[in-house]
C-alpha cells in the first residue's frame, strides 16, 4: 500500500479516534493498521509542514495543520485523542526538550483511568498487558465499516 503523506495521516488521525477511553497502543500498531508498517516513526513525528491540507470534514477542519501526532494543535476538530499512542515498550516519550508535553500526556492517561508508572530515572511507562489495545487489521476495517453505516444512517 502506498499513501502520500496526508492520506497517512487522515488514516492515522481515523485509526486513532478508534483507540477507546482507558485504553493504550503503539505507535507501530497505528502504522500496521494504516497499512505501512515500517512508518511508526512518522504516526509520531513524521514531517511537520508548516501548510495546510484540507480533509474531509470527519479527518479534520480545513484550517488545521497537516502534522503528526506530537504536532497536533489543541483544538483539532473533531478532538484525536493523541496520548493513546506511546512506545512499544509501553513508555511515553519526550515531546522534544523543554516541553511538557510527556507530562501532559501522563496526565490525560492517569485522567481516563490509565496507571501510568514513572520510574527511578523519571521514565513514565504503561503496562500494555493490562491497558494495551492491539486489534487485528480486519478487526479495525469491520468497526471502520460498521462506523461509515452510523455515519450514512444519521445523514438521512
Amino acid at each position: 500500500m502506498s499513501l502520500d503523506s496526508a492520506e497517512f495521516h487522515a488514516a492515522v488521525y481515523d485509526l486513532v479516534r478508534l483507540i477507546p477511553t482507558c485504553r493504550v497502543t503503539s505507535y507501530g500498531h497505528i502504522a500496521k493498521l494504516a497499512g505501512m508498517p515500517n512508518h511508526s516513526r512518522h504516526v509520531g513525528q513524521g514531517e511537520y509542514s508548516g501548510f495546510r491540507f484540507h480533509f474531509h470534514a470527519r479527518h479534520l477542519n480545513a484550517t488545521t495543520f497537516h502534522a503528526a501526532l506530537k504536532f497536533l494543535p489543541p483544538n483539532t476538530n473533531p478532538p484525536i485523542p493523541w496520548h493513546r499512542v506511546i512506545g512499544a515498550s509501553g513508555t511515553i516519550s519526550s515531546r522534544g526538550p523543554g516541553t511538557d508535553g510527556a507530562q501532559r500526556q501522563r496526565d490525560a492517561l492517569v485522567a481516563e483511568g490509565v496507571d501510568v508508572v514513572t520510574g527511578r530515572t523519571r521514565e513514565m511507562w504503561v503496562d500494555l498487558g493490562r491497558f494495551g489495545w492491539f486489534p487485528s487489521v480486519d478487526e479495525v476495517r469491520r468497526q471502520q465499516a460498521h462506523n461509515s453505516e452510523d455515519e450514512g444512517a444519521e445523514a438521512e
